[in-house]
């Protein structure tokens, strides 16, 4: 078989080869960058769409089967990765931002239903249209599922993938201006959120600043680093003592001897109340962790200590030792300053499997403090593939199982995307049951991952492409618009009520590129300012939007069928 009908001659090989090729040019295409916006792997989509509409012939049986089990990869990866967070996501701040999230999602399902009652839209074409504007992939996956039960008609699947389709580039487009109209109207200064959220993290009101501290009120001599602690917290952050030429790490139970000298971080506003307090105030330059204190980045493998937090784990009540800095997927989760301060993470914060954490403590203990946490990059790179297929098995028959909801004509079922992404929530979350442990690699995850949304995007365009172009050039102009209103008018309205409650703009741009779950929005929103008020806020909204933008798809379908 030659080239030339292996691309025209409908197949399994040829089915696989045309979705590498469909892979292979979207990866490209998603690397080009207009306005500093890269569509990502959303470029899979287009460049599927393309070949799609050139002719390509495939094996229908085949693409569906590659199409679904990717979407199956995609959507439970997705849900070990956020489980553990999911339910501590919903508390404190995280429950504000949740339902202002919740209300985007449901305004927009809202708005979809009535343009399809004004307008008469189609079923397929608004279920399309509605998920494309809110740029979220399992959503349609699940939409085109129900589709498929209850319509019955291929047509119709396809259909909701090219309303998907047109929907799209807005979609990331319309979170952006939705960013930058928020911030023109109320004329609201970066610089300024940037140093709100920063006191908000480290309760330091102002740019934090390195000190060193040499301890002269005699009141202090005797006392613990916990009663330092206690009584300066909000106006000294302490990291590490100096004491006799050495350095010491700063444990509670440290007691103060005079002539010690306190390395940590402060405000310029604080400094007078330290010099009466504390003792002579000195800035403090790069200085290198010498003598007795050493310094050392540690992996978390043990897996009896995922999910727990700083406090639970008791480091520093065991060893003269403390946690400095988290890394999660490459990822510093405490800010970072500049001129080497050190913001050291809360008590309440915790580590997962695969974190890596900088340990900072008496060289002899560094070792016992490495081997307690793991560190074994053998056990890192191990896939741990029988929780992945046990937990897709239960994943899609829950997602199976009919669920009757009053007023609909027919039950509902959380589907293939629905089901394993529930599944591996309460996996992620519970982490372990009994010897069984769900955790997974960020490295497999991430793969995962990005396997499961290369096959379905490529195969959605793929199917979606035959008649894109003359739906297109037909109508696809009025889907546009009412793709634009499904994006715009929710994102606008919370993004108002948000400032309104004053939470921080940051937050508010992290809030929304969460609740339409798009990674180009968060590269822009990361970018207005270096700090992690936006990916925090992204990361809080992510599952229960996930979980709510799966469930309305279909239900928008059961609804008008």
């Amino acid at each position: 078989m030659n080239i030339i009908e292996l691309l025209t001659t409908p197949g399994t090989a040829s089915t696989i080869v045309i979705i590498c090729l469909a892979a292979v040019l979207g990866i490209l295409f998603g690397k080009l960058s207009f306005l500093k916006i890269k569509l990502g792997i959303a470029g899979i989509l287009f460049s599927g769409l393309l070949i799609g509409h050139l002719g390509a012939a495939t094996d229908a049986h085949v693409l569906h089967f590659i199409k679904e089990f990717g979407l199956i990869l995609f959507v439970y990866s997705i849900g070990l990765e956020v489980g553990p967070r999911f339910i501590t996501s919903l508390k404190n701040n995280g429950l504000k931002i949740n339902l202002l999230a919740s209300g985007i999602v449901i305004s927009g399902f809202f708005i979809a239903v009535a343009i399809k009652f004004i307008f008469d839209v189609p079923t397929s074409v608004i279920t399309g249209i509605m998920c494309g504007a809110v740029t979220n992939t399992p959503s349609l996956g699940a939409a085109q599922q129900t589709i498929g039960d209850v319509m019955g008609a291929t047509e119709n699947i396809e259909i909701a993938g090219m309303g998907y389709a047109v929907a799209y580039p807005f979609g990331i487009f319309g979170i952006i201006i939705s960013m930058i109209l928020l911030r023109v109207i109320f004329k609201i200064d970066v610089k300024q959120e940037e140093e709100r959220y920063n006191k908000e993290i480290t309760g330091l009101d102002g740019k934090p600043i390195a000190i060193n501290v040499e301890v002269t009120n005699q009141n202090l001599f005797g006392k613990s680093i916990l009663f330092l602690k206690d009584t300066c917290s909000n106006n000294f952050v302490l990291s590490r003592i100096k004491r006799n030429d050495d350095f010491i790490a700063a444990d509670s139970e440290t007691i103060l001897e005079k002539g010690d000298i306190l390395y940590g971080v402060s405000v310029e506003s604080n400094f007078k109340y330290i010099q009466l307090n504390l003792g002579k105030i000195n800035t403090t330059k790069d200085v290198e962790v010498s003598g007795k204190l050493g310094m050392k980045q540690v992996m978390i493998t043990n897996k009896k200590l995922a999910g727990k937090s700083i406090k639970q784990i008791g480091i520093s009540r065991q060893f003269p030792v403390n946690i400095t800095r988290i890394y999660r997927n490459g990822i510093e989760l405490m800010p970072k300053e500049e001129d080497s301060i050190e913001l050291m993470p809360k008590e309440e914060d915790s580590i997962e499997f695969g974190d890596t954490v900088r340990i900072v403590g008496e060289k002899k203990a560094l070792i016992k403090v490495a081997s307690l946490l793991g560190n074994s990059v053998k056990e890192l790179s191990h896939p741990n593939i029988l929780p992945i297929f046990l937990g897709i098995l239960l994943g899609v028959i829950i997602g199976l199982l009919p669920i009757n909801i009053h007023g609909l004509p027919a039950p509902a079922k959380l589907g293939l995307a629905g089901g394993p992404l529930l599944i591996a929530l309460i996996l992620g979350h519970k982490g372990r049951i009994g010897k069984l442990d769900f955790y997974m690699t960020p490295s497999a995850n991430l793969f995962i991952r990005e396997l499961g949304i290369v096959l379905f995007l490529a195969c959605v365009g793929i199917s979606s492409g035959k008649y894109f172009v003359q739906t297109l050039l037909n109508e696809g102009y009025i889907w546009m618009l009412y793709g634009v209103a499904i994006t715009f008018i929710p994102l606008i309205i919370v993004a108002v009520i948000a400032h309104t409650l004053k939470i921080n703009y940051l937050t508010i741009c992290g809030l929304l590129a969460g609740s339409m779950t798009d990674p180009p929005a968060l590269e822009f929103a990361n970018s207005i300012a270096p700090i992690q008020a936006q990916s925090t806020a992204y990361a809080t909204v992510y599952p229960l939007v996930m979980f709510l933008r799966v469930l309305l798809a279909q239900v928008l379908v059961l609804l008008f069928t």
